[in-house]
């Protein structure tokens, strides 16, 4: 049987769920960080599951209106500094991926902060993509060891990577079937799941059932068994 060991999510679908609501966008955003919350602690509870790591802000959000852009920046501040004591109570380790240079000097510290405090925990570890692109993060790699006296291997491009661990299990909500340049790398191999289900409407038992279905699936890694 399948094992879900690195579960990887691309949560979209905040903002339309806000707007058919007739809400405001950031409304929705705010209803999607409740749903992070709630989907680490269940995958923090499942043994087999040892990452999460989840798609919060790509390079490419920072086309979005400027005052969404900042509210997402203040979402994202505000989050951490209120899911610390969660992190710690669960016993799940952060680690961001992504390129932070481009946040602020007080995100990048809180960032960094909540990575140091939650160091020594050894159960589930929670990934946060931010400012991050699966082309921006394998140039990255690929600059770091270019200057190598050794020809470049698959092992060496993969441990300058961001993420250094490969997906099993992918899925995007909010209806559309692309990777939207998310861990291109990681997930070669792994299985993916499309649900119509917006972000803000995501729970548990939904991310159960995929888990359930997962397993069922026979992965070949292309070859033949």
């Amino acid at each position: 049987m399948n094992r879900a060991r690195h579960i990887a999510i691309i949560m979209d679908g905040n903002g339309r769920w806000a707007e058919l609501r007739e809400q405001k966008r950031v409304n929705g955003h705010e209803a999607g960080a409740k749903v992070v919350r709630a989907i680490t602690e269940f995958c923090a509870k499942d043994e087999d599951i040892e990452r999460l790591t989840l798609y919060a802000f790509s390079t490419e959000n920072w086309k979005r209106p400027r005052l969404e852009v900042e509210f997402l920046m203040k979402l994202l501040q505000k989050y951490l500094e209120s899911e610390l004591e969660n992190y710690l109570q669960n016993n799940i380790r952060f680690e961001p991926i992504g390129d932070m240079r481009a946040f602020s000097k007080s995100l990048q510290q809180t960032v960094k902060g909540v990575q140091e405090k939650t160091a020594h925990c050894d159960g589930l570890v929670q990934s946060l993509a931010l400012n991050y692109g699966a082309h921006d993060e394998i140039l990255r790699a690929v600059n770091g060891i270019k200057n190598s006296q050794e020809d470049i291997t698959e092992a060496m491009l993969s441990n300058a990577l961001d993420c250094k661990h490969n997906v099993d299990l992918l899925i995007r909500t909010g209806g559309d079937h692309r990777l939207s340049n998310f861990l291109l790398w990681q997930a070669a191999y792994a299985e993916l799941f499309f649900t119509d289900t917006l972000w803000p409407d995501f729970t548990t038992d939904e991310l159960e059932r995929i888990i359930k279905d997962f397993t069922k699936i026979e992965r070949r890694f292309g070859g033949l068994k």
